[in-house]
């Protein structure tokens, strides 16, 4: 029922983001008099599939990602391979990115085939157990295409944020046309950007939601596979926060989304407690405004709430 839930909430906030897109775009070609925008247009939708296209092989560069070893993990991919054929998806490539935090990302494009990728940190922090939860996670984003609805959302708002670029050198080096209604065409196209990008960060948080509980749900025991993603995550945010305590730096290089924690929010708790321990202190958190304020702009759910929510899978009900 509450995955039911998600899947209509993400059809609802898709259904807002390309309702504004219209909306704004009848407006603004009304305004500027333009009834074929298609050179623009074209120019937006190249980029972005030009970015979803080559981005498997920036990232691989990036995070320093090479194909994992059968033989070195052979545990590893019996799990993704067993988890693939639970679900009915082709079993991905499984990537090793050599950082030290601890985090996986899944990741992919018709050009390099669907990837996993779990980095070094993640291997020395989590029980095997707690990583095939993980796992089920990022299975999960590729099983739902959210690459592909992600890259397809986030096209939508790059479309105004060009625009009003595009407006605004036009309103500096044309001196024949009307500036009053260029300033506001472009101020409408901002606030277009400034909206769906509002939408997008929103459906990327649904998302998340909903590979967490794709893992749950494929786990051999859902309640125990949601108290292992549990441990799973709070041992990822307590090490990430240590990390940032330190002055370890953490460079995301912009993809951050592919994540399963993100690594701006992670929260500094002690790492010596178990991971079950740790996300049962970490949900007794009271939210602050500015905690939902905070996540208003993240890819991610606050990991309260993240925790909360498979607490309640989990029937843990004492926090």
């Amino acid at each position: 029922m509450a995955a039911l839930g998600l899947k209509l909430s993400m059809i609802f906030t898709v259904a807002v983001i390309i309702g504004i897109t219209t909306l704004a775009f009848i407006f603004i070609l009304n305004f500027l008099g333009i009834t074929s925008p298609i050179l623009l247009l074209v120019f937006v939708a190249s980029f972005n599939l030009m970015q979803w296209l080559v981005a498997p092989y920036l990232i691989d560069i990036f995070y320093g990602v090479k194909e994992m070893p059968r033989e070195q993990y052979p545990w590893l991919y019996d799990a993704v391979e067993r988890l693939s054929k639970k679900v009915g998806i082709k079993m991905p490539k499984l990537m090793l990115a050599d950082i030290p935090y601890p985090n996986a990302f899944a990741y992919g494009s018709p050009l390099s085939g669907n990837r996993v990728a779990v980095t070094r940190g993640l291997l020395n922090t989590l029980s095997p157990e707690e990583i095939e939860a993980v796992l089920g996670h990022e299975l999960g984003h590729l099983a739902h295409r959210d690459v592909q609805v992600m890259m397809f959302a986030s096209m939508l708002p790059s479309f105004f944020y060009i625009l009003s670029r595009s407006i605004f050198w036009t309103s500096v080096s044309d001196r024949d046309r009307d500036s009053g209604t260029l300033a506001l065409i472009g101020v409408a196209s901002l606030v277009a950007y400034f909206l769906l990008s509002l939408l997008v960060l929103h459906l990327s948080r649904l998302r998340e939601y909903y590979a967490d509980f794709f893992s749950v749900q494929v786990a051999p025991n859902p309640k125990i596979g949601a108290k292992r993603l549990m441990s799973a995550l709070a041992k990822i945010v307590t090490a990430m926060g240590e990390m940032k305590a330190r002055g370890i730096e953490m460079k995301v290089m912009g993809f951050k989304e592919l994540f399963i924690a993100d690594p701006d929010t992670a929260v500094n708790e002690a790492a010596s407690l178990s991971g079950l321990v740790v996300a049962k202190k970490l949900m007794k958190r009271e939210l602050t405004i500015g905690d939902r304020l905070i996540e208003i702009f993240s890819t991610h759910p606050h990991i309260v709430s993240r925790l909360r929510t498979l607490a309640n899978l989990a029937e843990i009900k004492e926090y």
